[in-house]
């Protein structure tokens, strides 16, 4: 079980539709329309998952912050 996991948006994938800070305001912003999480290793939370799994591009991911392995988006 994940202690911590490691949010990363991809910028040159985001398209500011702003639905992670809708769904996570406190894991996610908008910078200069784009999103931009608010810590880079965050506590395990199911808000970040849905985050996650409601970007239309996939921009955001979710990594185990101890081995890098893959969380979310899920496939």
């Amino acid at each position: 079980m994940s202690t911590a996991w490691r949010i990363g948006v991809d910028s040159r994938r985001c398209i500011g539709t702003s639905i992670c800070a809708g769904t996570a305001p406190e894991h996610f912003r908008l910078v200069d329309g784009l999103s931009a999480p608010l810590a880079d290793v965050v506590a395990p939370a199911e808000v970040v998952l849905d985050a996650a799994d409601s970007c239309p591009v996939e921009a955001i991911t979710v990594r185990d912050a101890t081995d890098d392995r893959p969380i979310a988006p899920q496939e």
